[in-house]
């Protein structure tokens, strides 16, 4: 047990008021804050959500600084019950612990933020399951070291759905939303052959990054072979093939995998990228495994979105991977 135990986070900045007090929840009214000097068994907790509004590390010109308070803001058109496996994720206890802390212009205090957290929640609370709702990819590679930091004996392994490879040189690009994976590559937290990518299409990677994920080991999977092979089963075979090698599973869900048609707010948006319910499938699976530990989403900007496709999408994915996580040990 403990109090509010984060000095690198701000609180939420908007919450609901929860005023329903039947027994059918919004999602709005079921994610709990923690309210001032209020003291949590953390044993009871199933996951936490960590908002990480950066975008100044986007390579495009990105306002992913607001997706966490629009995320919060479309969970009102959700409701707990998922019908589609006729299960309620109000028999789950999730936190929303508030946002990373940003400076306004330094982005490595920024990043030393992220990392900062992800370090304090796996000390505070290393067995509830954190959820970061980004931000552009650049924060994988914070949370990830942040992660290693605590568990520094843990092999690590990566479930990528994404367009990119995401493994321009550091030399050019820095820390950005392009560089994560090579980041932790060449940061030797994680190892080329741990990191598994599914998503890959068309005309939207250079071949020199091809290369260099050859090199690393990295394995990856187009869409276009995904669905030759089943969607279903391609997702199956990769956790498998990673929990045979790997103590925990990292799942990052860059938005821009999408075909356009299902996520106008994407900065990076290209035809021919998954289906949304291919997502939700993925992510659901992904929940449902035991070696999976942790996961971000990432990559949207609200102020190019269309109608709420992406965001609400975004929150689609973030409650069927919590569905899955319900499901677990069945």
């Amino acid at each position: 047990m403990g109090q509010y135990p984060y000095p690198q986070l701000n609180r939420p900045s908007f919450t609901w008021v929860k005023d329903n007090h039947g027994a059918d929840l919004k999602v709005n009214e079921w994610i709990k804050t923690i309210q001032p000097n209020e003291i949590i068994n953390w044993d009871l907790v199933d996951a936490v959500l960590l908002g990480v509004p950066l975008s100044r590390s986007s390579i495009s010109a990105s306002a992913a600084s607001e997706t966490p308070d629009a995320i919060r803001r479309a969970w009102k058109f959700f409701s707990t019950y998922n019908i589609d496996y006729d299960e309620d994720l109000a028999g789950l206890t999730v936190i929303d612990l508030g946002d990373v802390k940003q400076h306004i212009t330094d982005i490595t205090r920024c990043h030393e933020n992220i990392k900062e957290a992800m370090a304090s929640m796996r000390t505070t609370h290393p067995q509830v399951l954190p959820i970061a709702l980004g931000g552009d990819h650049s924060i994988t590679a914070m949370l990830l070291k942040g992660w290693k930091q605590v568990h520094k004996k843990e092999r690590i392994g990566i479930l990528q759905l994404d367009t990119h490879f995401d493994l321009r040189d550091m030399a050019d690009n820095g820390p950005s939303n392009g560089t994560p994976i090579r980041n932790l590559i060449e940061s030797d937290v994680v190892t080329g052959e741990d990191v598994y990518n599914i998503g890959l299409h068309g005309f939207f990677n250079a071949k020199s990054l091809k290369q260099y994920a050859d090199r690393a080991g990295v394995n990856y999977i187009t869409m276009r072979q995904a669905r030759k092979n089943g969607f279903y089963a391609c997702i199956t075979e990769v956790l498998i093939k990673l929990s045979e090698k790997v103590d925990s599973i990292y799942v990052t869900v860059d938005m821009d995998v999408l075909d356009l048609s299902f996520g106008p707010g994407v900065p990076a948006a290209t035809p021919g990228g998954m289906h949304r319910e291919e997502l939700f499938e993925a992510v659901y699976l992904a929940g449902k495994h035991p070696k999976v530990k942790a996961m971000d989403i990432v990559c949207i900007d609200p102020y190019k979105d269309i109608s709420q496709i992406t965001i609400k999408t975004a929150v689609h994915t973030l409650l069927s991977f919590l569905i899955g996580l319900k499901q677990r040990n069945r």
